[in-house]
């Protein structure tokens, strides 16, 4: 089993780097999952018999990696899951798309709507029925002219289904390695990482901000000379 990264541990959460091709919770591929790694590595730390008790908040899909956090008692699962609901986690993502942005920081506003079937989503017009508002920040960290690609750091407002993947592919910059929605890069790891999570403690209602950062080799080794943030 792969080597599961600690950021942070408390006893009433852990906070973890969920690596890339990895799902955050069991699924139909059987495939090893964050959520049972997190309760093997508790388990195993902790000497604890039976089963563990760990709360799924939030989630990363299956090709990004990064910062998530996860409840160790039920009491914090709920107030997590209250603070996701109202908006209150505060997530910044690290992304590289192709071409050269309009602006070096701006706002995009659209309707999505999912298709459960394909697993997809796409940019439609307002009102149309089932869609929902997304919107997100980004601002532009780096641009190499040589590779036509540029770095981003986004901002979520919403979070909705591939949201950030769609969003920009909609203006013709796909993220690299994305295949589904028509990035460069085929056969390379999607470039989308979590890199920064702000949450209120569950319990000690304290401001907390976590970091994560990906390795920069392969397609990331264009984040060096960037200055970043790495730890609180």
């Amino acid at each position: 089993m792969q080597q599961l990264k600690v950021i942070y541990e408390d006893n009433h959460i852990i906070v973890v780097e969920k690596p890339v091709n990895i799902p955050s919770q069991g699924d139909k591929t059987g495939d090893i999952d964050l959520l049972t790694m997190v309760k093997q590595y508790i388990k195993e730390k902790y000497q604890k018999p039976g089963n563990v008790y760990v709360g799924l908040v939030h989630r990363l899909d299956r090709p990004v990696g990064g910062v998530m956090v996860f409840a160790k008692t039920s009491k914090a699962a709920g107030r997590l899951s209250n603070q996701v609901r109202e908006k209150q986690f505060q997530k910044t993502y690290l992304t590289i798309v192709n071409g050269k942005m309009d602006q070096k920081q701006d706002t995009l506003e659209d309707y999505l709507l999912k298709d459960e079937r394909n697993n997809k989503s796409k940019v439609v017009k307002e009102g149309t029925r089932n869609s929902k508002l997304a919107i997100l920040d980004y601002e532009v960290l780096k641009y190499e002219q040589e590779l036509e690609l540029s770095v981003l750091k986004i901002h979520l407002h919403t979070g909705r289904h591939h949201q950030i993947r769609v969003q920009l592919s909609s203006r013709n910059h796909s993220i690299y390695g994305d295949q589904k929605y028509g990035g460069r890069g085929h056969g390379k790891q999607l470039t989308l990482w979590a890199y920064e999570l702000q949450i209120i403690h569950p319990i000690s209602n304290e401001k907390m901000t976590f970091y994560s950062l990906p390795e920069k080799i392969g397609s990331w080794k264009i984040l060096e000379g960037i200055q970043l943030a790495e730890s609180i």
